[in-house]
């Protein structure tokens, strides 16, 4: 009984953190390595629960998504394809050609924690520094604009650095209001989580298994409706709060973790 509610919590934790800007990663690590859980052989556990958060976003968003498949002909939806699609190379290319070493820095609990208190700080200078809105949609950021947010995602590769506070901190730093940043790191999401899912099923065929299906289903329907509630009221959250909640929880968290680790 205990592993499955093992997994029911992890699966909730990567759908609440999986679009905040304080790293699923570091979080499922971190949680992991004190629980000590051990899911299903390979990496079949945390590689499908990621799919029950991608489902979410698409749920949220099916009538923004739809709208932009079926009038591809016009032009504010190529904008936007286009701009989700250069910003997601960085990160396929990157990835790809770096898996290997990714892979040994996802294996590090005391990386994710350090890069949770340092991003926590650098989202507190980035709040401060923003000052001047010169993009309020999506559809209106430049190829430069996407591929630059696009490079900024990259960084989300250190584990602890978090996918989501990385494309929103750099939309902001580039001019892109916060609404806008946010749902735009959303829909960067659906094809740089899927891509990764494929890649890492294809690295990791020979050693995924079936085996704790029921941990599986857990752990995937737990993070689509965990998710589901985070991306449905994450935008009026930060128009009225802003990030800086979400950095004192990084440095809090971070730190606590950095302690247990080292006096353990």
């Amino acid at each position: 009984m205990q592993i499955y509610l093992e997994a029911l919590l992890m699966g909730v934790i990567e759908g609440l953190t999986e679009f905040l800007p304080i790293s699923s990663t570091a979080h499922l690590l971190l949680l992991g390595d004190m629980l000590g859980f051990e899911g299903p052989p390979g990496k079949t556990f945390e590689i499908v629960i990621q799919l029950g958060a991608i489902l979410a976003v698409c749920v949220v968003y099916s009538h923004k998504l739809w709208g932009v498949a079926t009038t591809l002909g016009d032009k504010r939806s190529q904008a936007f394809v286009r701009n989700v699609l250069i910003a997601f190379l960085p990160a396929a290319v990157i990835g790809a050609t770096l898996y290997k070493y990714i892979k040994q820095m996802l294996e590090s609990p005391t990386t994710a924690a350090t890069a949770l208190v340092v991003g926590g700080v650098a989202i507190l200078v980035i709040e401060r520094m923003v000052k001047r809105v010169r993009v309020t949609e999506v559809e209106d950021l430049s190829p430069k604009m996407s591929l630059a947010i696009g490079f900024c995602q990259v960084l989300a590769m250190v584990p602890g650095v978090s996918r989501a506070g990385a494309t929103i901190m750099g939309s902001m730093l580039l001019g892109v209001e916060r609404r806008a940043a946010a749902e735009f790191s959303f829909f960067l999401a659906i094809p740089t989580m899927a891509g990764a899912t494929v890649y890492s099923l294809y690295k990791n065929w020979s050693t995924l298994s079936l085996d704790g299906a029921g941990l599986i289903a857990i752990g995937f329907v737990a993070a689509f409706f965990a998710a589901l509630v985070v991306v449905k009221t994450f935008i009026g959250f930060i128009g009225r709060h802003g990030f800086a909640p979400f950095a004192w929880y990084r440095i809090a968290f971070g730190g606590l973790m950095l302690v247990l680790l080292l006096t353990r």
